[in-house]
């Protein structure tokens, strides 16, 4: 990678930049300087226009006016090949590689080197090697994407930018998809490229992350830059109130008093797939009215396979699940929503909505049936539509109205509708599985604040989220998984974020 010398010059200028749809101003003028070899962090709420400045700056979306200026050159890209020849580079949230092709396939995919016609994949190799083990990235040329963690995903994408000379490279939520070990990881080597002149523009939600890491920040809001500049002159609480403009408090919340009695009891619940090996071994745990009880452990210890099993997506090879005292062992998914079981889903998108059907109707889910919603045993499009309307003000949910189209909304919005649909369920016990995931700051105390009220209504709450901050601060009894078994409970008030990490790894198991 070529180095730039001269830090004090910006790399990256987009001034005025304005894109509008139908109805919504994504960009309105924004103005956005990033200098040679900073990592410059993009902050804002779901909707605030990041993610189309971005789109455009990586030539996915054409601006209605405004300017690039890349070293001092005006730009107009057309596609991202013309962002790639320019120097820039981007991870995006959803990773672009062929599942069936190998590391390297992917790596040098339209810009593969040739030997006398042919594809040199040796010399290719020999580069992606090269550029991997210089930033400590550990991939293997030759391994399978289809085989791949997620978190190795992204460091292919790295690689796959870096193979291409990037100078300016674009990480779109990075660390939305790893865990807290990956992150650092993660963040070692964005430094390391910082350091080698390479400039990083970082697009989170994560305040915390931003003080760690960024030079520099800009704050859009609405559409608009409402602020910019180093990290070290600004706070946590003053960006997020730039970010939302108001104060918002993501402290740790009071405990309930009112602890009844147990309502979801598992006992022995063991999940051994067709390959034999036990995804969840021989969990037990009871999870009382008006407590928060939280799961941790490293993404892939078994924390979705048992929420499956509980719901009944997924079979269980032995053990038991009772709620309010029944077996519910062998019921259906259907059965075990009447016995009193609420779910948010850890995929909004795929499990938990329907993009493409109306906010009303994704509303609607489970209430098909309701007496107050139907006419004649048919669903009264009135009357759904105007009880929807009671649910987007009373969840604030950001949306033109009940008949726009789910997939209008941005992340935190979707999140609200998914919540806003189980509470209203009134159920005893209340699952929400990665409830957080990759909403703004705004949308994160909002949705604290619902999982709270569900606690203080007398619900049972199962809380799964590989965010320890979440975990730490909703919790009344944190339970950490380990290679499929509950290795930890820890009271949250005791223990450091640090300490959660240890038991994460399974250091009381292997002697640590």
């Amino acid at each position: 990678m070529e180095s730039l010398t001269d830090r004090s010059q910006n790399v990256l200028e987009l001034k005025n930049i304005r894109k509008t749809y139908p109805g919504v101003v994504a960009n309105d003028d924004i103005n956005l300087a990033v200098k040679a070899g900073e990592i410059h962090a993009l902050i804002g709420e779901n909707g605030a226009g990041k993610t189309t400045l971005m789109s455009i700056l990586y030539g996915l979306i054409k601006p209605d006016s405004g300017s690039i200026t890349v070293d001092s050159k005006l730009e107009l890209f057309r596609n991202p090949t013309d962002a790639i020849s320019s120097g820039l580079g981007m991870v995006h949230q959803a990773f672009y590689l062929f599942p069936s092709l190998t590391v390297a396939e992917n790596i040098v995919f339209q810009d593969e080197p040739t030997k006398r016609g042919f594809i040199d994949i040796a010399a290719a190799i020999e580069k992606i090697r090269e550029i991997s083990d210089h930033y400590g990235l550990a991939i293997d040329p030759n391994a399978k994407i289809e085989n791949l963690a997620v978190g190795v995903l992204q460091r292919v994408e790295i690689v796959k930018a870096l193979y291409r000379n990037t100078k300016i490279l674009i990480l779109d939520e990075p660390t939305a998809v790893l865990t807290p070990q990956e992150r650092d990881h993660l963040f070692k080597i964005i430094r390391k490229l910082r350091d080698e002149g390479c400039t990083i523009l970082f697009i989170t939600h994560k305040l915390g992350e931003v003080m760690e890491l960024a030079d520099t920040v800009t704050v859009l809001r609405r559409g608009k830059t409402v602020w910019s500049g180093a990290v070290q002159e600004t706070t946590p609480r003053e960006m997020s109130h730039h970010m939302t403009g108001r104060n918002v408090d993501l402290e740790r919340i009071s405990q309930c008093l009112n602890v009844g009695e147990p309502v979801l009891e598992l006992d022995g619940v063991t999940v051994t797939p067709e390959d034999g090996i036990s995804t969840v071994k021989d969990v037990s745990f009871k999870l009382r009215a008006g407590e928060i009880v939280g799961i941790a452990g490293v993404a892939g210890n078994g924390q979705n396979e048992l929420v499956e099993a509980i719901m009944g997506l997924r079979g269980i090879s032995s053990g038991t699940v009772k709620v309010q005292g029944k077996d519910i062992t062998k019921k259906t998914v259907r059965q075990r929503r009447r016995a009193g079981i609420a779910y948010v889903p850890e995929n909004r998108e795929r499990v938990g909505t329907a993009r493409h059907a109306s906010i009303w109707e994704n509303l609607l889910m489970g209430f098909q049936r309701d007496k107050a919603l139907t006419k004649r045993n048919f669903i009264s499009r009135s009357r759904a539509i105007n009880w929807a309307r009671g649910q987007i003000a009373r969840s604030d949910i950001r949306a033109s109205g009940p008949t726009a189209n789910a997939s209008t909304l941005s992340g935190g919005n979707l999140q609200k509708v998914v919540m806003s649909r189980e509470l209203a369920h009134r159920a005893p016990v209340f699952i929400a599985e990665q409830p957080t995931r990759g909403v703004d700051i705004g949308a994160i105390e909002s949705l604290w604040q619902e999982i709270q009220h569900a606690r203080d209504q007398g619900a049972a709450v199962l809380l799964i989220s590989a965010e320890l901050v979440e975990v730490q601060a909703l919790s009344s009894r944190i339970l950490v998984m380990y290679e499929g078994s509950v290795v930890a409970e820890l009271d949250p008030e005791l223990v450091s974020e640090s300490d959660i990490g240890f038991h994460m790894a399974g250091g009381n198991v292997n002697g640590g």
